[in-house]
């Protein structure tokens, strides 16, 4: 399985960014092999549709389960359809952010958030 993390940095102690289209970077962790890679988000220098960039980011690294603060309509709506699992989480380190999804003690998103429009 392929999580993927919105985070602040490129290292798994950095701290996850609640903010989904605009986080700098994603943190992707493999639970077969253990591994973390980065990937910068593509989305987060857009003036319009970061949301949309970064889901379909995550769709083509074929991720299976996100966890950030919140999707926005666009976004949660890409990702819903693509079938991925989203969690909202705390600003707390990615390691633990994986952790605590591990340990189901996270909540699904089952709604969008607001939409933001811009940077």
């Amino acid at each position: 399985m392929t999580i993927a993390v919105s985070a602040t940095g490129q290292d798994k102690d950095f701290i996850l960014d609640r903010r989904f289209g605009r986080c700098d970077y994603f943190q992707i962790y493999d639970t077969d092999t253990k591994k973390y890679h980065t990937i910068k988000n593509l989305g987060v220098d857009s003036g319009g549709g970061a949301g949309i960039a970064a889901a379909s980011q995550l769709i083509d690294e074929k991720a299976d389960v996100i966890i950030t603060g919140s999707l926005g309509p666009n976004a949660f709506e890409l990702i819903e359809k693509a079938e991925i699992k989203a969690y909202s989480c705390k600003e707390v380190p990615v390691s633990l952010a994986i952790e605590q999804y591990q340990k189901n003690l996270l909540s699904k998103i089952s709604i969008a958030g607001s939409a933001h429009h811009g940077m």
